[in-house]
């Protein structure tokens, strides 16, 4: 075990985990370019005027707010092979199926709350205006929910970063996976508490983006 611990070193180690990082960058890539649109039409469902769609959108939303993500993913992953008899299904693309559902119904619940902010009067002055209803939400609604909504959502991609180590449940090498890797095979540990250094940083990144941003948008005091 000596001979094993003295043939890796600090920057082997890094390379590695950079490897698992590479996966933990494209799960949260990959959530955040699809769920944010997707969470839109979700919110737009749930608020629809017809009644079943937005009912079963309310119901969807509950049970997905209402269960780990770890067992979300559990689910898209096995549940297609026990219940349709499909073999060999690709564990990124299970892992991003149920990152992508998730965080789109969390993200549906900020813009519902963002749009449902907005007073109504501005909707009754938009009217007569003879804007459209596309018109009012783009030009009016839409500038305004996204100041408003900021906050939220920056937390809830805070949270993304973290929990894309959820993916290791069905062995994505990961970042927190491939640090365990090494801890396993080599009998060291300090590479588990390494990764803190690469969310650390990606926090960090982003934090200073959605600074930037809120700095943006800060003419709007509404």
């Amino acid at each position: 075990m000596t001979n094993i611990i003295a043939e890796i070193s600090f920057g082997e180690v890094t390379v590695e985990l950079l490897e698992g990082f590479l996966y933990t960058l494209a799960i949260f890539g990959i959530t955040l370019v699809l769920a944010l649109p997707l969470g839109m039409l979700f919110c737009f469902a749930s608020q629809s005027k017809f009644k079943p769609l937005a009912v079963v959108m309310r119901v969807f939303v509950w049970i997905i707010r209402g269960t780990p993500l770890m067992l979300q993913i559990v689910v898209v992953f096995y549940v297609p092979g026990l219940l349709l008899g499909i073999s060999g299904f690709n564990r990124f693309v299970a892992v991003c199926i149920a990152f992508v559902i998730n965080y789109a119904v969390y993200f549906s619940e900020i813009y519902r709350g963002g749009i449902e902010s907005i007073p109504v009067g501005q909707y009754e002055a938009c009217r007569v205006l003879g804007l459209t209803k596309a018109q009012t939400f783009i030009c009016v609604i839409l500038p305004q929910v996204i100041k408003r909504i900021m906050p939220p959502m920056s937390n809830e991609v805070m949270t993304l970063v973290k929990d894309t180590s959820l993916a290791n449940v069905i062995s994505i090498t990961e970042l927190i996976l491939a640090a365990k890797d090494i801890v396993n095979t080599q009998g060291i540990l300090y590479p588990l508490f390494y990764t803190a250094v690469f969310y650390l940083a990606m926090c960090g990144v982003l934090t200073l983006l959605f600074r930037f941003v809120e700095k943006k948008l800060g003419y709007y005091k509404g």
